[in-house]
């Protein structure tokens, strides 16, 4: 049987029709794109600051009381460098699709860089409490220490809590990099546009989603499957998504969320309420009410014969 080997002919052809493909493209691919930001480069740096924010938690460094102000000076100088080049990266390729001249990229990622730097005590004892949230509404578990190297929620909050302030002074590209590489690992799924408030425990944890506009008060505590997420998207004269705009829940304070909830639409549901598993809310909910779902018959059926 004669082989159908790829000729240089062949390859010459096909090399020809995938570049056909990107002309006009400047959504998928990146060609002469030397700015562009390094994804690789960006999850270093969160790994960096993960280990700011739980000294030791890595395993990368031995951290003692003698040495933790060197390391903690040896991480920040290396995050402080690395952090602002791929910020200014982020400035320059949306500059470039902006078609923007003028702006000083250098600059406003150093001012952007040392800004989120002096975040990182605040977000700390966030994620103190965070942990804290944990182990309070979780009998299984043992130990803050358990909590923070085995619980998923804690990465995911945790890299939420340093996306979310890169977002606020509107870095492109990083916050929605780092939130993802949580998703990836996790499975919950926390937009870094999100506003969250303290004491935030996310129980097991998988196939939560948590829209942009999503606004948490104090002391939330929701299970895996839950979905805060956007009814419907109003779209223009031309039929295209209208972005912007609030369209995710607001959960006050002491709300909790059990599993498979879904939560859709500009909503708020009320302080101290508990919403039950599986039920699918798109109105408001009063404060201190608990909704669910109404029981449904359960059929028993016995076996004539056991089983093998």
């Amino acid at each position: 049987m004669k082989k159908n080997k790829l000729t240089s002919r062949k390859m010459e052809k096909l090399i020809s029709e995938i570049t056909h493909t990107y002309k006009g493209d400047s959504g998928i691919n990146f060609i002469d794109a030397s700015n562009l930001l390094h994804r690789q480069k960006i999850l270093e740096i969160l790994d960096l600051l993960t280990e700011v924010l739980f000294p030791g938690y890595t395993g990368k460094r031995t951290v003692t009381k003698s040495n933790i102000n060197f390391i903690l000076g040896d991480i920040l100088c290396q995050v402080y460098t690395e952090l602002s080049e791929q910020i200014e990266r982020a400035y320059q390729y949306q500059c470039r699709i902006k078609k923007c001249d003028g702006c000083d990229c250098r600059t406003m990622a150093e001012n952007v860089t040392q800004h989120f730097l002096t975040q990182l005590p605040r977000i700390r004892e966030l994620l103190k409490g965070d942990v804290g949230a944990a182990f309070d509404g979780d009998p299984a578990a043992k130990s803050f220490e358990e909590i923070v190297i085995s619980y998923p929620c804690i990465m995911a909050i945790a890299t939420y809590r340093i996306a979310h302030e890169l977002y606020l002074k509107e870095v492109p590209l990083i916050p929605r990099i780092m939130s993802e590489c949580a998703h990836s690992k996790t499975g919950i799924d926390i937009h870094p546009g999100a506003k969250i408030g303290k004491n935030f425990f996310i129980d097991h944890g998988t196939g939560v989603v948590i829209g942009e506009t999503t606004v948490i008060g104090e002391n939330v505590k929701i299970y895996q499957g839950t979905t805060l997420g956007a009814m419907s998207f109003p779209k223009d004269e031309r039929g295209r998504i209208i972005k912007g705009g609030k369209r995710h829940p607001t959960i006050e304070d002491n709300v909790t969320i059990y599993a498979e909830a879904t939560i859709l639409g500009n909503v708020t549901i009320g302080a101290g309420t508990i919403i039950g598993g599986n039920v699918w809310i798109k109105e408001s909910v009063s404060a201190g009410v608990t909704v669910t779902v109404a029981n449904t018959d359960l059929v028993y059926t016995k076996h004539n014969k056991q089983q093998s």
